[in-house]
């Protein structure tokens, strides 16, 4: 049966898989790579199945297939004029043409000699392969099993060829670590295993993808600047011949830095076989072979999806370089149930004008694009409706599971780029002071534990409430972010931020007074604690518990609590 597909095949240069929606609106429809980068202006935001699969489409295919294609603007004068022409022009039109047709071959997912991001014969000295739910990140497969999965490992896997594209470019991006199967033809397979294997390289990082209006404008707003790809850095079905020590074609595979973007952006972290079959309802993926494949050392510099942290400069020495070289940077990970909001401060520390890191503190930098976009936000218009996607990947068990897949969105004003902005420092004040709301509630809970003669919630163990303070907040601190980005005098700012905290003084006292009306009774009298030979008794009550959590309020909340006190509001809190 698997025979007879070689005459069939799947083209992703001229067979629908991307999933596209028109730019002016209506239902999403599949479509081919030439339609969806050709007539990129008249489409809006990629469509798929799991968040983490748009950065593994548009930096496998959509973005590399451009660079290599097209190059990129070599300063940011020349992004904008491409930028500002709203679509291709005749001329970068007819190179993706041309490109398309001359490299049509090297797009087909199952060429029986060169198939799409894979390796053709890959095979194991037993001949195993494996269900194709091993490819699928939310499947129930080996010691992957989601938290909330819906199949079992049992259950049979049918992929079309559009799921499977989506599912092999998201493996080469996010797969998980620890031991692969060996196979024949990889030098450094011991008995039949290959281990050591870190995650795909996004799994290394939290992902900070940028989004315009049309997929055109996103194309270009995760394009850097810069000089054109070297003659070494080529895309990986530029590297398929067998005797090229960087080929992405054999089942060996090397440790090595990326040549550069197209090299980064196509990298080839496994050796995967796709084998389909003819069935009833047509081709369809039902096992795969999954193997070693290159590694990066560590995420290079010019990587542009990532934020940075800093390494405290206390630590510095052994990383530091010859003639005191930048110091050392690691990329900035994501962490599971925290809004995007609660890291602005990495989010807007521009490139220029990073936060530096202390003797014991880390810094933050911002990614490589958002900086670029800050320097281009007067050319863009302050108003422009620009979207932040942040997407991760919480592996568990030595990085073999996947536990938790991260992903959020921010509407973004441009101005809050700009380190010396108004907007940029009203948006900073307000994550900060949600930050404090919650410490606020959670000193609250503390205080009337302690009056109830219980110890406080532990800040690892549990949920504690300033987590349901923060959750109350999150769409008032979008609504804010999505209300600055038309936002141009100080005094309009300094409204929005009175409003936030009006809201924010309502929804935190909800919170706190959910807790005030769970103690029981007998805690009103309080508790007197000793803290020591010679030292007075300390009184925990509520009464001083809730007089604490007011006084706390009304200075995190100053606008708000200013205007109370001007005109108070009968029996309010």
């Amino acid at each position: 049966m698997r025979g007879e597909l070689m005459t069939h095949g799947f083209s992703l240069t001229d067979d629908p898989w991307l999933c596209l929606p028109p730019a002016a609106g209506g239902p999403a429809l599949e479509r081919p790579l030439r339609t969806a980068l050709l007539e990129a202006h008249e489409f809006g935001d990629l469509v798929v199945e799991v968040p983490t699969q748009r950065p593994a489409v548009f930096r496998q295919v959509l973005l590399a297939v451009v660079l290599d294609a097209v190059g990129r603007p070599a300063d940011e004068r020349e992004w904008m004029s491409w930028f500002s022409a709203g679509r291709w022009s005749m001329e970068q039109r007819a190179r993706l043409e041309d490109y398309l047709d001359a490299h049509r071959g090297l797009f087909d997912l199952f060429d029986p000699v060169q198939p799409f991001a894979q390796v053709a014969g890959l095979h194991t000295a037993k001949g195993e392969t494996k269900n194709a739910g091993l490819i699928v990140a939310t499947a129930a497969t080996g010691n992957n099993v989601p938290l909330f999965a819906s199949r079992t490992e049992g259950d049979a896997f049918s992929l079309t060829p559009a799921q499977a594209v989506h599912w092999l470019l998201h493996t080469h991006c996010w797969d998980t670590a620890a031991i692969k199967t060996g196979a024949v033809g990889d030098p450094k397979a011991k008995a039949g295993k290959t281990t050591g294997n870190p995650t795909g390289p996004l799994g290394q990082m939290g992902v900070t993808l940028l989004v315009g209006t049309t997929l055109f404008e996103t194309l270009l707003l995760n394009l850097p600047v810069g000089a054109p790809p070297t003659s070494a850095d080529l895309p990986q079905w530029r590297r398929r011949e067998p005797a090229d020590p960087r080929s992405a074609a054999t089942p060996g595979w090397q440790e090595r830095a990326p040549e550069g973007l197209l090299d980064l952006w196509t990298w080839q972290s496994r050796r995967i076989r796709l084998l389909p079959e003819m069935t009833g309802e047509g081709v369809r993926v039902t096992r795969v072979l999954v193997v070693a494949g290159d590694r990066m050392p560590h995420t290079p510099e010019t990587e542009p999806h990532t934020m940075w942290r800093l390494e405290p400069t206390g630590g510095r020495s052994a990383g530091r370089g010859k003639g005191g070289a930048a110091p050392p940077r690691r990329p900035l990970r994501l962490q599971p149930g925290k809004a995007a909001w609660r890291g602005l401060d990495a989010l807007l520390a521009p490139e220029r004008q990073s936060r530096e890191a202390g003797e014991k503190t880390s810094g933050f930098a911002t990614s490589k694009l958002l900086d670029q976009t800050g320097a281009l936000a007067f050319d863009l218009g302050e108003s422009y409706p620009l979207r932040v996607e942040l997407s991760g990947v919480a592996y568990g068990n030595q990085s073999a599971v996947v536990d938790d897949v991260m992903f959020d969105a921010l509407p973004l004003p441009l101005a809050a780029l700009d380190a010396g902005s108004d907007v940029r420092a009203a948006v900073l004040e307000v994550a900060e002071q949600a930050e404090q709301l919650a410490t606020a509630v959670n000193y609250l809970s503390a205080d009337l534990r302690r009056a109830l003669g219980t110890e406080p919630i532990p800040w690892d163990k549990g949920q504690r409430p300033g987590e349901i303070v923060l959750h109350a907040l999150d769409p008032l601190v979008r609504r804010l972010l999505s209300g600055m980005r038309a936002v141009e005098d100080l005094e309009r700012i300094e409204a929005g931020q009175l409003a936030w905290e009006q809201l924010a003084w309502r929804r935190s006292w909800d919170v706190a007074d959910r807790l005030l009306q769970a103690v029981p009774v007998g805690a009103f009298a309080g508790r007197s604690v000793s803290q020591g030979e010679g030292k007075p008794e300390r009184t925990h009550r509520v009464s001083l518990a809730e007089a604490s959590f007011l006084k706390r309020r009304a200075e995190i909340l100053h606008r708000a609590a200013a205007v109370r006190r001007d005109s108070p509001a009968p029996g309010s809190q």
